[in-house]
């Protein structure tokens, strides 16, 4: 039989999560943005479907709740240059013009990966691989033109994306194949050429894990020792309910901010799926593949399940908020569960802070109690916050 759990129940455990005093309820809503805007920003991944105003409830918690925006597709190769010689920037200029028109900061992604590349981008005219000269003239003249068209608009770009191995070495992408290890040098040369003040990323996956964190350490120090110009490096946390652990967590912030960068939480979720906890990575095609039990909180995702997902949220803000010195932004990559690249090979998964109908989660209120506080007024999360959701 299915728990109820009332809704004073809950917003006590979210009282609980934020390590303030339940008799403060209630006190004045709040939204993510105006909680952490001492901290860092709070950013969303944005859809095609909310670019165009086509999902008006997705627009209204993203212009209330964040001051951040990335791209989840319109700017990636196959998106902005699908054909030789052929760009199409109408995606790609709806976003930024939404970015704009919300006083928000725009992140470009991706300039470099080796998915979501068309496959003509690597071969010449007969389908066989294209030579150094050619991919790098391509790579050259891709970045130039989508940054550049950008320029001082777009304040930050993921350059180089998932480049790792979860071993720490260097994916064998086509780009490596073909260029050698010095691609990814070149990608943050050329960017750096197009828009000399954007602020340039490196973002990838599992960097909690030792292995991949040494590897991406490794990585970071040699571009930096060649003056490359790499200002940040980004951490996607895909997370599982039981991994990253907080000291996991902790390490890695700690060990990219020795290198004299700045961290970034890029693509934050958390998979709620029992039977995909054993997969330690965010890797897209794992993650893809069809399990058994996907389709598990099918009907609903219980209400004990629901106060553990908002344990873990409080759980990683904790060290967020401890690493703000070093944080510049933390971004969800999605609005609503809905939107969640999570619901793929028929998962039914409940990953971020709003439910399907827009409603905020107790993950939601549970975010809200670790923003930062003066000493003597961290109130309690509202229950009242949902009223002012569409």
């Amino acid at each position: 039989m299915k728990t109820i759990v009332p809704l004073f129940l809950i917003l006590v455990e979210a009282a609980f999560l934020s390590g303030c005093k339940t008799a403060d309820i209630p006190v004045a809503a709040t939204t993510l943005k105006d909680a952490y805007r001492d901290d860092f920003r709070v950013g969303v991944a944005i859809n095609r479907a909310q670019i165009f105003g086509d999902d008006q409830r997705g627009v209204s918690i993203i212009k209330s709740q964040f001051d951040s925006i990335s791209p989840e597709n319109v700017l990636k190769w196959e998106s902005v240059h699908p054909e030789p010689g052929q760009y199409d920037f109408t995606a790609a200029d709806r976003y930024v013009e939404f970015g704009e028109s919300n006083h928000m900061y725009i992140i470009g992604h991706t300039l470099v990966w080796h998915s979501q590349t068309p496959a003509w981008v690597f071969q010449d005219d007969q389908g066989k691989p294209a030579t150094r000269d050619v991919l790098l003239a391509r790579l050259r003249d891709h970045i130039l033109t989508v940054v550049g068209r950008y320029k001082g608009r777009i304040q930050g770009w993921d350059v180089v994306n998932e480049a790792l191995n979860e071993n720490g070495t260097l994916r064998n992408s086509p780009w490596r194949k073909i260029i050698g290890d010095d691609y990814i040098e070149k990608a943050f040369q050329f960017a750096h050429e197009a828009d000399p003040r954007a602020k340039l990323h490196y973002n990838d996956f599992s960097l909690e894990n030792e292995p991949k964190r040494k590897g991406a350490i490794a990585l970071i120090k040699r571009l930096k020792a060649e003056g490359i110009p790499v200002d940040c490096v980004g951490l996607q946390d895909h997370t599982k309910l039981d991994w990253p652990t907080p000291h996991q967590l902790d390490r890695t912030i700690s060990d990219f901010a020795k290198l004299g960068v700045k961290v970034m939480i890029t693509e934050l979720d958390v998979d709620v799926i029992p039977k995909t906890q054993h997969n330690r990575t965010a890797e897209v095609s794992q993650n893809s593949q069809k399990v058994a039990g996907a389709d598990a909180y099918a009907a609903g995702l219980p209400e004990a399940k629901q106060m553990e997902l908002a344990r873990r949220y409080a759980e990683l803000f904790r060290v967020y908020v401890r690493h703000r010195a070093d944080i510049t932004r933390v971004t969800l990559w999605g609005v609503t569960d809905a939107d969640s690249w999570l619901n793929k090979a028929g998962r039914v998964n409940y990953p971020l802070l709003f439910d399907r109908a827009g409603q905020p989660k107790p993950a939601f209120q549970a975010v809200l109690g670790q923003a930062t506080r003066p000493p003597g007024n961290r109130p309690c999360p509202d229950p009242s916050v949902s009223a002012m959701m569409p």
